[in-house]
């Protein structure tokens, strides 16, 4: 991708017939040897070419749509002249003639051995923060879940306690539900009631839910009895004195974990983009891209998700599978997702959302395109299911099941395993996690409205203020602050930390 913007346009790939205006252009201005004959808003494209009708229309080397009509040389291209093309299945591919394997991201500077200040469980797992998480196993007990976690965070949770926090996540389901839904909603609240970042976890439920106690603990696996406790409601006489009263026993072993030096490597980043503008593919989800590359070159795993937001991007994750299994899961989960759409009688290029369009991407591809940035070039070794744990040391890419929902992705990603997620936004988004978010603005203007919810701008690479090394290497060190317990994010520093659960079934 090039980075050096001039004269205010920024064309991304030399094959691109398009440009992208990092900031407001009037009539008359000159774009790359031609004259701009519309007001091109900040993000948005402008034609370098004469693009024929029906022709195709080019960003980041890619189709990102078809021209619905002929756009003359210098006028604004989005949605009123531009139409989405993306077939209802990926064509017919081979892992021998379209993937490169044996390509790896350079390090940037990575040594392997760098490391974190985190915690080591007794599993051996790494964790970035130690804290007490209350998970309810249905709707009904959420008001009862926060009450307990809102006392025991203000009595347990003090500077220098040696617990960083008790935090509830509050969630419509567990009940009335059959088949899939109920299994959807037991896998997140038990990879949640699993994540390291819980030292110990109380599991709250009522009584008479569909997700029954018994088998959702059976769900859980072997547990250390000092790190669970849990009770149903119904069986109580004051659910909340009972939930404090377990808090409490757990606080004295969450007491004992300490901070150690931990091999960056075994790090789990996710990467997310919510509330995404024209300058998202350009400047924030390319500088994550940077960071991927270096954790993935330090063996570190890194999660994508948002499937639908892989539509017309496909190939760019394809190129870079490691091998054939990964190639098959790859084109299964696209293949899948589309299927998924056509069953509820729906276009697969419903997206972009009109923020989106507002902001200056015109179609699902231009969209996708800009939203797989976020993955650089470290190779895709993994596919996962909905609700699966990822490894930690995977030296590369895993892709989640998920939809591109802001609140199911991100949450699907920290049942994954995901230590920190790594959040960028051209609109804004104050949405938070259980796990440490990292909001990464694409445009200065943000960042400068927004300071209460953005932890990063990536704008200055498109005010030319700053370069992508210069600003990768900024960012990577913020994350080691944020793995290491010295810095908190904005999301843990103003409670945004929710969860929501991917839903597809009748309810009772």
């Amino acid at each position: 991708m090039s980075s050096t913007p001039a004269f205010g346009f920024l064309r991304i790939h030399p094959e691109d017939n398009v440009a992208v205006a990092l900031r407001p252009a009037e009539v008359g201005a000159e774009c790359l040897g031609v004259r701009v004959v519309e007001a091109i808003p900040a993000g948005h494209k402008v034609a370098l070419a004469r693009i024929e009708a029906g022709s195709v229309v080019k960003k980041y080397g890619y189709a990102i749509g078809v021209a619905s009509t002929a756009i003359p040389a210098g006028a604004h291209v989005h949605t009123h002249n531009v139409r989405g093309n993306l077939p209802e299945t990926l064509e017919t591919l081979r892992f021998s003639e379209v993937a490169r394997t044996g390509q790896r991201p350079a390090a940037a500077g990575q040594r392997p051995t760098a490391t974190f200040d985190g915690y080591r469980r007794p599993d051996g797992r790494a964790a970035t923060r130690n804290e007490i998480w209350i998970v309810n196993t249905v709707g009904c007990v959420n008001v009862a879940s926060e009450k307990i976690a809102a006392a025991a965070h203000a009595e347990l949770a003090a500077p220098g306690s040696g617990i960083d926090g008790v935090h509830a996540f509050p969630h419509p389901f567990g009940c009335s539900q059959l088949g899939d839904d109920l299994g959807y909603t037991q896998k997140v609240l038990a990879g949640l009631a699993r994540h390291p970042n819980a030292a110990a976890v109380l599991v709250l439920g009522l009584g008479c839910e569909n997700n029954q106690m018994k088998a959702f603990l059976a769900l859980l696996g072997p547990q250390a009895s000092e790190r669970i406790r849990w009770f149903n409601a119904q069986q109580v006489s004051d659910e909340i004195e009972s939930g404090l009263a377990a808090v409490r026993e757990l606080a004295a072993y969450v007491r004992g974990f300490k901070r150690q030096p931990i091999p960056v490597s075994e790090l789990i980043l996710g990467m997310k983009c919510g509330g995404s503008d024209g300058f998202s593919g350009i400047t924030a989800n390319p500088l994550v891209g940077r960071i991927a590359d270096r954790h993935a070159a330090a063996g570190g795993t890194v999660l994508l998700t948002e499937v639908p937001e892989m539509f017309g991007a496909e190939r760019m994750l394809l190129e870079r599978t490691v091998d054939e299994t990964a190639f098959t899961g790859v084109v299964n989960l696209v293949n899948d997702f589309r299927a998924y759409f056509r069953k509820h009688n729906e276009p697969i290029d419903e997206n972009p959302s009109p923020g989106n369009k507002d902001g200056g991407i015109t179609t699902l591809a231009d969209k996708s395109l800009g939203c797989v940035q976020k993955g650089g070039q470290a190779p895709v070794a993994q596919v996962l299911p909905y609700g699966t744990p990822a490894k930690p040391g995977l030296g590369g890419l895993a892709l989640v099941q998920g939809p591109g929902n802001d609140g199911v992705s991100g949450t699907a990603m920290t049942v994954a395993g995901a230590h920190l997620i790594l959040f960028t936004t051209g609109r804004g988004n104050p949405m938070g996690f259980p796990v440490p978010t990292v909001k990464i603005s694409s445009n200065t203007d943000l960042a400068t409205r927004k300071p209460h919810w953005i932890d990063f701008n990536a704008g200055p690479i498109a005010d030319g203020t700053a370069d992508f090394d210069q600003l990768s290497d900024a960012l990577w060190q913020q994350i080691l602050d944020y793995a290491s317990g010295r810095q908190r994010t904005r999301n843990e520093t103003r409670g945004h930390r929710e969860i929501a659960i991917w839903k597809d079934g009748v309810t009772l």
